[in-house]
This record gives C-alpha cells, structure tokens and sequence, in this order.
C-alpha cells in the first residue's frame, strides 16, 4: 500500500508519535510503466469528479520538429534517466529518449498520467 501522508520521522531522525490512520486521500497507487507495443489503455478514478487515462502501452508519440506536431511511430527506447532498467525493458517515462520514425526525440509528458507521448524531437 502506498503511502502518501506525512513522513513518520522528524527532522532530526527522530520519529513522531501516530495518531490517526491513513485517509483515502493519502494513499498512492503503484506507478504505471508504460511499454512499447499495440496500444493499451486504464481509465482511472482521481480526485474530484475526473478521470486519468494511463497507458499501458502504445507505440504512437506526438513528435514536435519545431514548426509542426507530427504522429510518429515509436520503434526504440534508447536512454532513460529515470532507471536504466526500463531501457531493456522498453519502458517510456517523462524524459525518456526514443527512437521514432521522425528520428531522436526526448518524450515531455507523462503517459502513465495522461494516456499519450509527446515528444520534442532531438538535433
């Protein structure tokens, strides 16, 4: 179960007393690792009245070659500094590098969050 709610332990080390339980609000939910692959989609309740979008997986980015927005095919991921694991595994994460159709580009949204890859294309 993810925790979210404040830090059992003070500043110095210290830990501090409990006195209440978990609230809904507080709780987290196990990161979304979005694959390479035919596209899979996760409707997710979230706070209010919205609903996320995960993805699963998929294999379309919005790449920006500066002057336009163009849909590319996402063959590879070649670099990610989030954790070097998810290059073997084909991992797309914010700040992941792909290789697509269009060519290198580095993805700036977050697909477990909001269903898509967008992606600025690199020089």
């Amino acid at each position: 179960m993810q925790d979210q709610g404040r830090s059992t332990r003070k500043r110095t080390g210290g830990r501090l007393k409990h006195f209440r339980n978990r609230r809904k609000s507080e709780l987290g939910r196990q990161p979304t690792e979005t694959q390479v692959g035919e596209p899979r989609f996760r409707t997710v309740d979230a706070r209010g009245n919205d609903e996320k979008t995960r993805a699963l997986a998929t294999n379309v980015a919005n790449v920006n070659t500066g002057e336009e927005t163009v849909s590319a095919a996402i063959e590879d991921v070649v670099e990610n500094p989030a954790n070097p694991n998810y290059v073997r595994r084909n991992i797309v994460t914010k700040g992941a590098v792909i290789e697509t159709s269009e060519g290198r580009a580095r993805v700036t949204s977050r697909p477990g969050q909001t269903g898509q890859v967008n992606a600025v294309l690199l020089d």
